[in-house]
C-alpha cells in the first residue's frame, strides 16, 4: 500500500506561514491539541512539524510572512509537467520550482480564481 503522502492527487502536507511562528504553534497546540516537534533536516537545521500519530502531517514555515495563511501541498508525479499544465490553464507560479534536499521538488501557484496551492513530488517518488 502506498504512503498517502506520496499518493498523486493526495493533499499530503499542510504548512502554516505567518508573522509569529511561536505564537501560531502555541495557538494550534492549545486549540487543536497538535503536538509540535522539531524535525531534523538534511542541512542540519530543523523544521517545526505538526505530529499526528507516528508522523508529521505538516509544519510551520521557519521564515515569517506578513499575514497568516495555510498552504496545502498536493502530491503530483512531476512538478515541472504540472506547472506547464497549470500555466497553460491560466495559473501563475508564485514560488519555485525548487528542490528541497531530503524532501523533494515543489512549487506554489495561484489558480485562475486567485486560490493558492502548492504541488510537490517527494524524493522517494523519483527513485
Amino acid at each position: 500500500m502506498a504512503n498517502e503522502m506520496t499518493t498523486p492527487g493526495a493533499a499530503g502536507w499542510i504548512q502554516h506561514s505567518g508573522p509569529d511562528a511561536a505564537a501560531a504553534k502555541a495557538f494550534y497546540s492549545e486549540v487543536i491539541g497538535w503536538n509540535i516537534a522539531d524535525m531534523p533536516m538534511q542541512d542540519g537545521s530543523s523544521f517545526a512539524g505538526i505530529m499526528v500519530g507516528d508522523g508529521p502531517i505538516g509544519g510551520f514555515a521557519p521564515m515569517p510572512s506578513e499575514t497568516g495563511a495555510w498552504t496545502i501541498y498536493v502530491t503530483v508525479p512531476d512538478v515541472d509537467a504540472c506547472l506547464a499544465k497549470a500555466t497553460a490553464a491560466g495559473a501563475r507560479v508564485v514560488d519555485g520550482p525548487m528542490d528541497a534536499p531530503g524532501v523533494g521538488r515543489m512549487a506554489t501557484i495561484v489558480d485562475p480564481q486567485g486560490a493558492r496551492i502548492a504541488v510537490i513530488t517527494y524524493e522517494s517518488m523519483r527513485k
